[in-house]
């Protein structure tokens, strides 16, 4: 009697290194839609897949972030050519933004960027974020800043967008939005949380005008710098929020990793 062969899935075909990022890279897609950050399929989070040859992942142009698993993510060269998988379309600006950054910045394993609501008003406001509450403060002194240039689908933007990065993980796009940079998924994700979180606040409190703020004590924002850089916050995002963030999707919207 013949024996019938199973079609080889994706998982077969990647190293068991990149199969983890594409996990992890799907798990971030549907946190975002869970969080609330997603715009409809607009937006773009990537992740470097392990190797000499400089590929990344990134989302499929007609999914929804909430739909996302770890087969479904289109694996591209720093050309923006597909290099395996189906023929899938992809997000031209995100090919611009996300290329850019990993062409650049060896340590940039996952660069992540957002169009929300909180995010794109404190990137039109001239002061950009502001060092009020403790949130800010741990976020503020990674962030950079790059200054509109309209939809980002022109080549030549990208050495900007380095430029202005230059050693930061986080930068806030003017007029547009947030974007961070990690050494994986997890420290990513936790990095947006943070400024996203930040920007959030930071709408809530000039609600009420901005007379009356209360200003930080001199030294406190540097101090809060220390505090939260460096090893300890990398442990923190990959050792402690980023499983329980899995474990809150396991709960709400499985399939990621299928």
């Amino acid at each position: 009697m013949a024996t019938l062969l199973k079609p080889a899935t994706v998982r077969d075909q990647v190293s068991a290194e990149e199969w983890q990022a594409r996990v992890d890279l799907a798990a971030a897609y549907r946190l975002v839609a869970l969080y609330g950050w997603d715009d409809l399929i607009f937006t773009h989070l990537s992740a470097r897949v392990p190797g000499p040859e400089h590929h990344f992942l990134i989302n499929p142009y007609n999914m929804m972030f909430e739909e996302m698993t770890a087969s479904a993510l289109v694996k591209i060269d720093i050309e923006g050519n597909q290099v395996f998988g189906e023929p899938a379309a992809v997000n031209r600006a995100g090919f611009v933004i996300h290329s850019a950054i990993h062409m650049a910045r060896e340590d940039a394993n996952s660069v992540m960027h957002l169009h929300t609501p909180y995010g794109q008003a404190v990137s039109a406001m001239a002061d950009g974020l502001l060092p009020h509450t403790q949130t800010a403060m741990i976020a503020a002194h990674d962030v950079a800043y790059h200054d509109y240039e309209g939809i980002a689908t022109e080549l030549d933007e990208r050495e900007r967008l380095v430029a202005d990065l230059g050693d930061k993980n986080a930068m806030i796009l003017r007029n547009h939005g947030t974007l961070a940079t990690g050494a994986s998924v997890a420290q990513a994700f936790i990095r947006l949380y943070f400024l996203e979180r930040a920007c959030e606040a930071q709408v809530h409190m000039l609600s009420a005008g901005r007379d009356g703020l209360n200003t930080p004590p001199q030294g406190v924002e540097h101090k809060v710098k220390e505090q939260s850089s460096g090893a300890g916050m990398a442990m923190l995002a990959q050792g402690l929020a980023w499983p329980a963030l899995l474990r809150k999707l396991d709960r709400h919207n499985p399939g990621y990793d299928a």
